[in-house]
């Protein structure tokens, strides 16, 4: 609705007290009721001298609560007046209910500096509590950890094993996680009837003995699982063999304590489905470790015996620290 009358107008307007010229001086303290006043710029503030409207800038400046003339006064001059306009931009607090969304740019958000790493504990969110805005930190929303991608390989062609090494493309096997999980998917063979494995390395070689597992495996429909264990020279994940026919593929999630303690136990355990080109399809679980010294391991490597791996995809994954 339009005002009727003059339209209010905001800022903050005062007259200063009345200033006595000094013969030969330029600089003068502006007050307001005998306190000293700070205008908010030169071009806030009007000027009066012998009766004459003064340039800002150009006649005077002003510091402070210290406005100066570009020249001395002399006696018979006369400061008529000076009005301080305040901040004539400044709005004011507004009205309750009177911001709405329409009002705010949509860039208030997406024009700020992004936060280029994770939140600390004491970062704060706006959140709405029942319709009433609050603040919480972040410590109380991160929850208690979880999964953190470190590295996958695609495998389009064939290899001999699928390696994760420690300090190798940003794999890390150290205090940074608790836990571990690789997720195999599409996995495919060379040659007939392989068995894929899992070793862990130290140093800078591979374990070969030390090992003991167990697993069971069903490997066709309606079968009955079967128990199987191996030599002490890797732990298989699959003991039915997966043949190199294009349709015959297996998955495997594998899940390891953190390798990189100095406990003489390093277990891992997993799940693993597969399908054969005559419909067969395998499924089961495996479980074990190495039973070696107390060093901390350095890496593992996935391999399928005397076949090579054809493809597939290997993601490795940290679990944070809850």
């Amino acid at each position: 609705m339009a005002y009727i009358g003059k339209t209010p107008t905001i800022g903050n307007f005062q007259k200063c007290d009345a200033i006595t010229v000094v013969n030969g001086q330029a600089a003068y303290t502006l007050q307001v009721g005998g306190t000293n006043v700070v205008p908010e710029s030169v071009n806030h503030m009007l000027v009066s001298l012998n009766g004459i409207l003064q340039a800002p800038t150009d006649s005077f400046t002003v510091s402070g609560s210290t406005l100066t003339f570009a020249s001395n006064l002399a006696t018979g001059d006369v400061i008529d007046f000076v009005m301080i306009l305040g901040n004539v931009l400044d709005l004011g607090v507004p009205s309750d209910n009177t911001v709405t969304a329409a009002k705010l740019n949509n860039d208030i958000i997406s024009g700020q500096t992004a936060l280029a790493t994770a939140p600390d504990d004491t970062d704060e969110f706006l959140v709405s509590d029942a319709g009433t805005i609050k603040r919480i930190d972040y410590s109380l929303i991160k929850g208690g950890g979880g999964l953190v991608h470190i590295k996958t390989q695609t495998i389009s062609s064939s290899v001999t094993s699928v390696q994760f090494i420690h300090g190798t493309s940003d794999v890390v096997f150290d205090g940074t996680y608790k836990a571990y999980k690789l997720i195999i998917t599409g996995g495919t063979v060379v040659n007939d009837t392989q068995k894929p494995f899992i070793r862990f390395t130290q140093g800078s070689g591979f374990i070969t003995s030390g090992y003991s597992f167990s697993g069971l495996t069903r490997s066709a429909a309606n079968s009955d699982l079967s128990f199987h264990s191996n030599s002490d020279s890797d732990i298989r994940m699959i003991n039915d063999g997966i043949g190199n026919a294009s349709d015959e593929t297996f998955s495997i999630e594998v899940n390891f304590n953190n390798p990189a303690t100095t406990d003489v136990h390093k277990l891992i355990h997993g799940t693993v489905t597969g399908i054969e080109s005559d419909g067969n399809t395998i499924s089961g679980f495996f479980g074990g470790g190495y039973l070696g010294n107390t060093s901390a391991i350095t890496g593992f490597e996935i391999a399928v015996g005397s076949g090579n791996i054809d493809g597939g995809t290997f993601s490795l994954f940290g679990v944070v620290n809850s």
